[in-house]
């Protein structure tokens, strides 16, 4: 029997070993600009990344920030040589031969003729003092005047309650309730609403309820009182929130040929300022990117902020 058990459990690891060592590999890793200066090793987005012997899904292309993750076919196993394929148009072809690890690969790729001299006819285009200007919503709460008013509640004091709703709190007294609503109007709110007897024997009353909430259109307030009429004041500052745009500036950080700036979620009316051969130009950068000196590229991040990196085109230079 101890035997039989012991056979079982054997099998049982065989197995589960097996089918650990068939999962199916995902290499994951990023492609990159091959420079010596690791600041200008910039992310390359649009590589098609594919495995040579074909036994990958995909073929697989890079985003924005170079990552790829291209899932191998079963058949692979942890050790096994492959070699994985780059593609750009833009870049010369790249074969890396690696053994297939759970472990990150990085590519480098070398532009085809990136740095090719102009003509001396024709000088580069010099782009320099670049500036990134955006606007972002912001709510304002103003003043627009206050509201006061009175109200009376009506009672005589020393009745009996005889347990006739309403009554005092301990319940001996007749009591009396009142109430009173202010109304700030369409689109307006209230801030620093407040209540306060001021007339009659305020120490027998109680506030029962209130609803003062900052920015509600209307303020209301229920009080009870055993004893003789009171009077009672309301008083609030009456606000409008308006929505307006607040402008900025930044200054985008420039490595080599392109230039890079990350922007808020909120933000919105991205333009890039810059001057085009001496002269400050606005270049507005609407949904489609576009730029008639650089292709620019934009991803989102987890936290919904936007990063951008724009590429000189042929023909232009950074100062």
């Amino acid at each position: 029997m101890i035997a039989l058990a012991a056979i079982l459990a054997i099998a049982i690891l065989a197995f589960l070993y097996y089918r650990h060592i068939r999962q199916p590999l995902t290499l994951s890793g990023a492609v990159l600009v091959q420079d010596s200066d690791v600041r200008k090793q910039l992310p390359i987005a649009g590589v098609e990344v594919s495995l040579a012997s074909g036994l990958a899904h995909g073929p697989v292309r890079s985003d924005n920030s170079g990552y790829f993750s291209l899932r191998l076919f079963k058949k692979i196993r942890k050790g096994d040589r492959i070699t994985l394929q780059f593609r750009h148009p833009n870049y010369r072809p790249l074969d890396l031969k690696e053994t297939a690890r759970n472990e990150l690969y990085i590519a480098h790729m070398t532009p085809i003729a990136r740095n090719t001299p102009v003509a001396p006819s024709k000088p580069a285009i010099v782009i320099s003092n670049v500036r990134v200007r955006y606007s972002t919503k912001t709510l304002t709460t103003i003043n627009v005047g206050s509201e006061a008013k009175t109200f009376e509640v009506k009672n005589v004091g020393n009745i009996p309650c005889d347990q006739q709703d309403p009554c005092s709190p301990d319940g001996k007294w007749k009591a009396a309730v009142g109430s009173l609503t202010l109304d700030a109007g369409t689109g307006n709110g209230f801030k620093n609403a407040r209540i306060s007897c001021i007339a009659g024997p305020c120490p027998f009353t109680q506030i029962d309820s209130e609803d003062f909430s900052s920015g509600n259109e209307k303020a209301t307030a229920t009080v009870r009182d055993w004893s003789d009429t009171t009077t009672f004041l309301v008083e609030a500052e009456v606000t409008h929130n308006m929505v307006g745009q607040i402008e900025y500036q930044s200054y985008p950080v420039i490595f080599g040929t392109a230039l890079s700036f990350t922007l808020p979620p909120q933000s919105e009316g991205i333009t890039l300022e810059a001057d085009v051969s001496g002269q400050t130009i606005i270049f507005p950068l609407g949904p489609d990117l576009l730029l008639s000196w650089a292709n620019c590229t934009a991803a989102t991040r987890p936290d919904q902020s936007k990063a951008f990196r724009c590429e000189l085109k042929p023909g232009y230079r950074f100062r």
